[in-house]
Formats: C-alpha cells, sequence, structure tokens
C-alpha cells in the first residue's frame, strides 16, 4: 500500500515532520511518499493563504499520479483543498481535521482543538459542524504562528501547554487534538503529560487510510466529488482544465 502526504504549503521542513510522524505509525508494508507543494504561501493560517495553497496541492496530487498511490493524505489542518482533491481522484483523500476529531469522537465524549492563530478557530468551527462534531468540540488558539512551531521555541511550547490546561479545567475536555500539522510531533509527550489522549491529525488519517484501502473503498463519483466537468481554464491556471485533471 502506497500514502501520499502532501504538504500544502512550501515549507519543506514541515513536509519532514509530517512524514515521520505517518511512518511512526504506518503499518507493515505501507510506504509513505511525501510530497511539498511547489507554489503558495510557506504557512497556511486562514482563508486567503489555504485558497492560495489550493492550486499547488492539486497539481502535486496529479503530478504524483505515475508514480501510483492507493490513498492521499493533505497534510493541514484546515483540510485546504480536502473537497476539490476528492473530484480530482477517486482513491481516499483524507484531512487532518476531520480524521482527528473522528478519531477524537471514538475516544471522548468532549474535546478540545488547540490550534495556531485566533484566525484560525472560526475556519475549524466550521469544519467541526460540516464533520457533525461542533456540540462536542471546542477549539482553542494557542496564538502561536506556524512557522514558530518549526523553532520549537520555549514560549511556543508554554503557550501550547497553556491552553491545553485550560481546556482541561475550563472546557471539560477528555482529550484533546492538536490543530496544525505543525504539531505532528508533539502528541505522546503531550499525552504522557496530561494523562488524556491527544490526537495528532496526521496519524489519525494514515491510520484512516489504512483502512479505507483494506476495505477496497474508494471516493464516490456520484453527487458532490464528481469528477469535474470537460471545459478549458484560462491564463496560469489553464493546466487545472478537464483534460489534466478528470479522476483515473
Amino acid at each position: 500500500m502506497r500514502i501520499l502526504i502532501v504538504n500544502p504549503n512550501t515549507t519543506q521542513s514541515m513536509t519532514e515532520k509530517a512524514a515521520a510522524a505517518a511512518r511512526a505509525v504506518a503499518a507493515p508494508g505501507t510506504e509513505i511518499i511525501a510530497a511539498t507543494s511547489r507554489m503558495g504561501p510557506v504557512s497556511i493560517e486562514g482563508h486567503y493563504d489555504g485558497a492560495i495553497a489550493t492550486p499547488g496541492l492539486l497539481a502535486e496530487l496529479e503530478e504524483r499520479r505515475a508514480e501510483g498511490y492507493d490513498a492521499a493524505v493533505i497534510a493541514c489542518f484546515d483540510d485546504t483543498g480536502l473537497e476539490a482533491a476528492r473530484c480530482l481522484l477517486d482513491v481516499p483523500v483524507l484531512g487532518l481535521c476531520e480524521s482527528a476529531v473522528a478519531t477524537a469522537g471514538f475516544l471522548a465524549s468532549r474535546f478540545t482543538v488547540v490550534t495556531t492563530l485566533s484566525r484560525s478557530r472560526v475556519l475549524i468551527e466550521d469544519r467541526l459542524r460540516l464533520y457533525g462534531m461542533a456540540d462536542r468540540c471546542k477549539v482553542r488558539a494557542s496564538d502561536i504562528p506556524v512557522l514558530e512551531l518549526e523553532q520549537a521555541s520555549p514560549g511556543a511550547m508554554g503557550r501550547l501547554r497553556a491552553e491545553i490546561e485550560q481546556a482541561l479545567d475550563q472546557d471539560g475536555a477528555e482529550a484533546i487534538v492538536l490543530g496544525c500539522a505543525g504539531m505532528a510531533d508533539l502528541a505522546r509527550g503531550l499525552q504522557e503529560r496530561y494523562g488524556v489522549p491527544v490526537v495528532d491529525g496526521v496519524a489519525a488519517a494514515v491510520k484512516q487510510a489504512e483502512g479505507l484501502v483494506a476495505l477496497g473503498l474508494r471516493t464516490s463519483k456520484r453527487g458532490s466529488y464528481a469528477t469535474p466537468l470537460p471545459k478549458p481554464f484560462l491564463g496560469p491556471m489553464q493546466r487545472f482544465g478537464r483534460e489534466t485533471a478528470g479522476a483515473r
């Protein structure tokens, strides 16, 4: 089984962190292929960054088809471009937010997502409503810029821990979901520190992808994830026209 992990931002170190988290939980015989978008923002923090990042994500998914993969994981907690990617492909495509909150829902009746910047809170809350988890989950922001996580500064870790502690004390959280791919390497240590389940979306998505592939399930092409209609795209977006973007 081959699972493609695509980082929709352009920071290679974040790709490597996500790939390491994926390989740590992958079953024997599962190959993790890691890819970094080659166009777009260096980090995704809110709606604007996500919109600009989506073409690079789709291009990477398309170009990697020649290598072959059985499922894809979008390594961004905003689930950047998730619906578009499911239209593009017929293999399972998983986003970190959807995978993480589904996993947390198996483990706890109430849980809290701790993310980076405040501007991402409403975006994630919208995702929770879409996934049917809004009544069970709160969202907190630690006000850590994504790239600061890459530096592993003591100040960033202090702010993250403070939000987790408030989630446990004030939200009644029974589990914590880490709301950024850049936190993928922190889950095990935080779980040991606080004694509650701490869910990393990368690991959750990889295990769910393995399950879907093992079950022989693929993305439905009836309705909202149907193959894009044939039509030309103009200007710099020409490459995304149906001639190159159809499901195979």
